[in-house]
């Protein structure tokens, strides 16, 4: 054939090829472009949201509303009770009349007990609201930090001589994201926007890619250089004749289907039909998909790092074990100790009633007997009593602005309602304590700084004044109080707290350690109870020491801990505490589950060590035969070198290790420290903070390389979520905060099981089923040019016109390969029964550069046969070259996804059949593009050909030899290596 015979017929194609690429490209950006901009505009609602809450500011002039994100340093801003603070503030006033009120900090570090915040002293005294216009003073604060809990200020008044200095800490500051829970309170602004703790704390969130698109892009890469070879091969072959260069520009753009840009539209669509089907599953209702690029990295995974409170655990804490000694009572003997508490005051009060008819000399009761062994219902009695005495917890009464302490006593009765009461305190442990007393019998009905009411079951109120409180540090691992009975006048300081450092303070016993280790294996956290009677004259000269001790300059801490431990000797025993923490429904079936799938689980939390091995313990993610190896506390190189060491010797144990350890292996051994947690089975952090947590995150994807997923529920885990490869939140008591910075949002861990091995593992396979055949459907047309451009002469010539191309690639080809979204392997609950086909997800062999390979050879083979074949049987009837071998290719295509396919579903045969039959009704109106050069060759579609038998006979043996040998290898391979779902399918 001569080339220069066919000029202007090339010209056209040439310019139809080129207006044809740019659509379709342009089809691609848009699709794209409008799935982005969803998801970005849904984010930026959100956000506005936030910023135009409304907040009172105190002016000179009264109070101003103002939108939070117009907050300025220096404010005074009003925060009623159930609002959320929204910037960083020193406490100056509360509505509450012990200058003090509780905040709920769950947002800020997960921890859902209440704290209590303290005024600054000198405003709180202010007689009015108005009088901090009328006085001069300011506040100094330190730069901006990250440490939440830790504070250094002052607040200085400058008119008065000489001029008033308060030190601020902690206990003044109000920090932003958390909610005020009692009263109302007014601040003063120190820090805003992204100084304040919160913001600080959370890392700025990263634009997530899946590894299957990142694989993807690899082979899109790869098939870039093939397409180029190609045509400088084309060119050389050519020789070089003429502008060469343009020519090679011509085979570009004839080859270009090589590189598939339908292949974005696919998987953009894909990801939306498995989003849609992860939310329409009725067996995880509630799910919802944030992210819609990611679906299949939940099908990758190889980490998952959890918060636990709220999330492995439910944040209820349930009493569940009292044990004096020699006797335990469990849940179903509650009403024993019931019992024997009634028995105990009712005896008091007839004895005390008894004793104001009678002149009989009043008999002293048991609580100050001589050392002779008790009975068991006096035993029970002290210890409910110490249990409703020693704790940090108040009384609320709904429809009553916080406690006041009524002077009226006699109405104290009736005011105490059981219905309307709630219990705050600062953590949940004591609540579950306080409440357990009330079922037992003993109530605490009012609380203010200075005295407790306790109400008896016979409804008589007993008045303790509270002398002295030590609070509960995470050092110290004990609280302790000193009480004295208004009506006996009796002074005892009760004391309860871990018994690592009670089993010191109490006398010697022989029960303690092997009962503690009981209730910690059951999974109770537990607490040891203990008192010691004072006379008056203990206490003044305690009183006196104490206080000289708190004024001190230096080393106030350490002087003031040695006065009180000077009380904390040989204190009686009273009783062992164990409060469960109960878990949510299914947490053990789950963690079992993802162990079984191949998944190694990190618990990261904000809570103490004990408490955290507990429910390591108690939701098995520390199997019961592992033993678990705590890191010591370590400060310098030198002890971490040490500690590493011995944690080398470890085999096969899981890893517990805190915050502050985790810091320094990370600053001096980071690579060995990783390399070793990673061979352990499982690991717990705890006391971690927000940004340590999304540290770990990063670590772990880059030293193992593995995909990472992190979950949790409250504020604290927004920097974890964000920082792994793929976020899963909790809506939870913790609020919305981390179920809407995730990406999958859940109602319930135990649907992370169900999300992962059955919805991760089904988008990743059809994804990469679905990338390939794309990549062939472009490869295989690519193939036959090049074959078509070989045989004549290297013309850069297209086979196909216009039309023929556009709809190959969508109307013809489309539906059959997209509905390869709908095939699975495995039903859903095989794969749920049998989590280790999960395992070889991870090894990424459903895409991989030898599938790659495989679908490029095969491209090749079934082009190759389709033109050669064509070209060959078509002698005489060349003008039909075109319509046979492209006809030939639509059945190659479709027989080629039939094979594919695993599990046949409806929608997958109307798919076949819709796109054959669209064919054949095309046939009629796209005559003119059936010919070579077009109109050009006068090759106008012969519908008179097409009926022939020798037509089809000829399109059926070139389909049957270009497909029928991928049927005979499909069918050896699954007889010789069967893959691991098909022993299960069958």
């Amino acid at each position: 054939m001569d080339k220069t015979a066919l000029p202007k017929p090339v010209k056209s194609a040439r310019k139809a090829y080129c207006s044809l690429n740019t659509h379709q490209r342009g089809f691609v950006l848009a699709v794209t472009i409008m799935r982005e901009a969803i998801d970005e505009f849904r984010r930026f609602r959100r956000d506005k949201e936030v910023n135009s809450q409304l907040y009172s500011k105190l002016t000179v002039r009264g109070k101003v509303q103002v939108k939070s994100s117009d907050i300025q340093v220096g404010d005074l801003i009003i925060v009623e009770k159930n609002q959320r603070i929204p910037s960083d503030m020193i406490f100056l006033r509360t509505s509450e009349k012990a200058g003090s009120c509780f905040i709920r900090t769950d947002q800020l570090d997960g921890e859902t007990d209440w704290k209590l915040k303290v005024a600054v002293s000198y405003t709180q005294r202010l007689p009015a609201l108005g009088d901090l216009f009328s006085i001069n003073a300011y506040v100094y604060a330190q730069k901006p930090q990250l440490d939440i809990h830790s504070f250094e200020g002052t607040f200085t008044r400058e008119d008065t001589d000489p001029p008033i200095h308060e030190s601020l800490g902690i206990e003044n500051t109000l920090w932003a994201s958390t909610v005020v829970a009692s009263g109302t309170v007014i601040g003063v602004v120190i820090y805003t926007g992204k100084e304040t703790r919160s913001v600080m704390n959370t890392s700025n969130p990263k634009n997530k890619v899946g590894l299957l698109d990142l694989e993807l892009n690899q082979l899109t890469k790869a098939l870039f250089l093939a397409l180029v070879a190609l045509s400088v091969v084309m060119v050389t072959i050519q020789g070089f004749v003429g502008p060469w260069y343009r020519n090679l520009f011509r085979f570009l753009l004839l080859f270009s289907y090589i590189i598939p840009i339908s292949l974005r539209v696919n998987l953009d669509m894909g990801k939306a039909a498995y989003g849609w089907m992860i939310m329409k599953d009725e067996c995880i209702p509630g799910t919802v998909v944030r992210t819609s690029t990611i679906p299949e990295e939940l099908g990758r995974l190889g980490y998952l790092l959890t918060d636990k409170t709220g999330t492995l655990t439910q944040n209820e804490m349930i009493f569940k074990r009292l044990h004096l000694g020699t006797v335990s009572y469990g849940t179903d003997t509650m009403d024993e100790i019931q019992n024997h508490v009634i028995n105990s005051y009712s005896q008091m009060h007839s004895q005390a009633s008894g004793n104001n008819t009678s002149s009989v000399p009043p008999r002293k009761t048991q609580t100050s007997a001589p050392k002779v062994r008790k009975s068991v219902s006096s035993r029970i009695h002290e210890a409910v009593k110490a249990v409703a005495l020693c704790h940090n917890v108040t009384p609320v009464y709904e429809g009553r602005a916080g406690v006041t302490g009524d002077s009226d006593r006699a109405e104290a009765d009736q005011d105490f309602g059981d219905e309307s009461r709630t219990y705050q305190a600062s953590s949940p442990d004591e609540v579950a304590l306080v409440q357990w007393t009330q079922s037992a019998g003993l109530t605490l009905v009012s609380r203010d700084l200075a005295s407790m009411q306790l109400k008896t079951p016979g409804g008589q109120v007993l008045t303790y004044c509270v002398l002295q409180l030590f609070p509960f540090t995470s050092e110290g691992k004990r609280m302790g109080i000193i009480v004295k009975d208004e009506a006996s006048a009796e002074i005892t300081f009760y004391m309860k707290g871990a018994d690592t450092v009670m089993s010191t303070i109490v006398q010697y016993n022989d029960w303690l350690e092997e009962e503690c280790g009981n209730m910690a294996r059951e999974g109770l956290r537990t607490l040891v109870v203990a008192k010691k009677s004072l006379t008056e004259e203990q206490y003044q000269d305690f009183e006196s020491r104490y206080s000289q001790a708190k004024l001190s300059l230096h080393d106030r801490a350490l002087k003031v801990a040695a006065v009180v431990e000077s009380l904390e000797r040989e204190m009686e025993l009273l009783c062992l505490t164990g409060v469960e923490d109960q878990l949510q429904a299914d947490v053990r079936p789950t963690l079992e589950m993802l162990r079984n799938a191949g998944i190694k689980i990190w618990m990261l939390t904000g809570d103490k060590l004990e408490t955290a091995t507990c429910i390591a313990k108690s939701s098995h993610l520390v199997s019961r035969t592992q033993d678990i190896h705590i890191f010591q506390p370590v400060t310098s190189r030198g002890e971490a070198h040490l500690e590493l060491n011995a944690f080398r010797r470890k085999h096969d144990c899981a890893l517990v290790i805190s915050g502050d350890s985790l810091e320094v292996c990370l600053k001096y051994y980071e690579h060995e420290f990783v390399e070793l947690a990673r061979q352990c089975p499982a690991v717990v952090c705890c006391r971690c903070s927000p940004t340590q947590k999304a540290h770990i995150a990063r670590l772990l994807q880059r030293h193992s390389g593995r995909r990472t997923c992190a979950v949790g529920d409250g504020g604290n885990d927004v920097s974890m979520i964000q920082a792994a490869n793929c976020g899963i939140g909790i809506e939870g008591k913790e609020g919305k905060q981390a179920s809407l910075a995730a990406d999958f949002s859940i109602t319930q861990f135990k649907h992370i099981g169900r999300l992962l091995v059955v919805h991760g593992r089904n988008s990743y396979k059809r994804s990469a089923a679905l990338g390939q055949f794309v990549l062939h459907r472009g490869l295989i047309i690519s193939a036959m040019q090049a074959v078509f451009s070989s045989v004549f002469y290297f013309a850069s010539v297209p086979l196909y016109q216009g039309f023929l191309m556009v709809g190959y690639a969508t109307i013809y080809t489309m539906f059959p390969v997209f509905s390869l979204v709908l095939d699975q392997d495995v039903k859903p609950e095989m794969a749920m029964l049998y989590p280790e086909l999960y395992k070889d997800l991870t090894k990424g062999r459903a895409l991989s550069f030898k599938t790659f390979l495989i679908w490029v050879l095969i491209s090749i083979y079934q082009g190759g046969v389709l033109m050669y074949g064509a070209l060959v049987l078509f002698e005489s009837e060349f003008v039909h070259v075109v319509l046979i071998s492209f006809t030939a290719l639509i059945l190659t295509e479709l027989l080629t996804v039939a094979l594919a396919v695993r599990t046949w579903h409806w929608l997958m045969v109307l798919a076949e059949f819709l796109s054959l039959g669209c064919y054949v009704a095309s046939l009629a109106f796209l005559n003119q593009y059936f010919g070579i050069g077009r109109v050009s060759f006068g090759a106008f579609l012969d519908v008179a050909f097409i009926t022939t038998l020798t037509f089809l006979w000829k399109v059926s043996a070139i389909t049957v030899v270009s497909c029928l040998p991928l049927y005979v290898l499909k069918y050896l391979k699954r007889k010789l290596s069967p893959p691991s779902y098909s022993k299960l399918s069958s």
